[in-house]
């Protein structure tokens, strides 16, 4: 008698796994879902709007650029002087260089991380300004195709379901 409801329960449990096993598959079937896949960092380095906006951002951010690097250029030409002339310099005025040098350094360093912060946040705003057109070339990418998923940045995609390259024509032809 035990025997037989153990036997009972042992084909239940298979039969449960079974269907555990197989729901998944059976609905995805029986669903016919379309799925598509785009890499993201692609659509953001080789669309035109993102080009543009690239080349928007080297140009308002050259000079300051350039400042940055003239100001460098200047302290590391001072530190040099001060390295060769400190031999023959009185000790107040080897001193007084070295806190302007130090001055300088400080200065420039701080020019640097401002420029950093307003590259950063100019470079945030421009990709949030591609990402929203790039949004709506997606969704007409899904519909063309009839998709019901698009996937971003998957560790892997079969090249049938990519559509990072549709959706880089479309962002291309939006305006």
């Amino acid at each position: 008698m035990k025997l037989r409801q153990s036997s009972k329960w042992i084909s239940l449990g298979l039969i449960a796994f079974s269907a555990v096993i197989a729901m998944p598959q059976a609905i995805a079937q029986d669903a016919g879902s379309r799925i598509g896949a785009v890499n993201v960092e692609k659509v953001f380095n080789e669309s035109n709007l993102a080009k543009q906006s690239q080349t928007r951002l080297q140009n308002e951010f050259a000079k300051r650029q350039n400042e940055l690097r003239d100001s460098a250029q200047k302290i590391k030409t001072s530190a040099e002087k001060l390295d060769r002339d400190a031999a023959v310099m009185n000790e107040a005025e080897r001193v007084r260089r070295q806190r302007e040098l130090a001055d300088q350094d400080r200065e420039l360093q701080r020019k640097q991380r401002e420029y950093t912060e307003d590259l950063n946040q100019r470079n945030f705003e421009e990709r949030g300004k591609v990402a929203e057109k790039a949004n709506i070339a997606l969704k007409q990418v899904a519909e063309q195709r009839k998709l019901d998923v698009i996937v971003q940045d998957p560790a892997y995609a079969n090249p049938k379901v990519d559509v990072t390259d549709d959706v880089i024509k479309a962002l291309n032809s939006l305006k």
